[in-house]
């Protein structure tokens, strides 16, 4: 006879947002219903409001699981020189959108919504994909992009990710005859370039 395990509220808590971002992955965030996830957690709808007090609050811990997933699964690897650090978390990213779209796609729309919660959840997820380039490079890997760290040139990476966001989504929906591994030398190649008019 099989014993269930009594979770505390807490881990009861992560695991439902462990659910919501794994169901996020084929819906949007709008589509993400208390309703569903108390279905899929063989819970009542009812207790799923004890672990989060409105469809918003949900909503908004789901985004922002997912966004620290983001961060986590295309952090660095530590060895190589900057360019193919940059390379590997270029490859990171592109398959965690093409096999999280319509999450991600939530993500950037929340940004745009004029959802405060969303749009902090989004600025930060961005600034922490963009400053790791200049945490992880150091001033000797930017030397190798023939840059050193100013507001110009952390504004400049700032358009540099925004473009790769919007190009990787495209190329999701519609590869258009592009292999990924040109897609991938395409944009690591965009950032010297980019860079290179400071």
């Amino acid at each position: 006879m099989s014993t269930r395990i009594r979770l505390s509220p807490e881990a009861r808590r992560e695991q439902l947002l462990d659910l919501g971002v794994q169901m996020l992955a084929t819906r949007s965030v709008e589509e993400l219903s208390i309703e569903l996830l108390a279905e899929e957690a063989g819970i009542s709808r009812g207790l799923m409001y004890h672990y989060f007090r409105s469809k918003h609050e949900f909503h908004t811990a789901v985004v922002r699981r997912a966004a620290d997933e983001v961060i986590r699964v295309t952090a660095p690897r530590d060895e190589g020189g900057p360019l193919e650090r940059l390379a590997g978390s270029l490859e990171a990213y592109v398959d965690y959108v093409a096999a999280n779209y319509a999450g991600y796609t939530s993500l950037v729309r929340g940004a745009a919504s004029g959802d405060d919660a969303m749009r902090q959840i989004y600025d930060e997820t961005r600034a922490a994909l963009t400053d790791r380039i200049f945490d992880t490079a150091g001033p000797t890997g930017l030397a190798e992009f023939g840059v050193t760290d100013t507001p110009a040139v952390r504004l400049l990476v700032r358009g540099w990710s925004a473009m790769t966001e919007d190009v990787v989504m495209a190329w999701v929906r519609d590869p258009r005859g592009v292999p990924k591994q040109e897609l991938l030398m395409l944009l690591a190649a965009a950032l010297p370039a980019v860079l290179s008019a400071t």
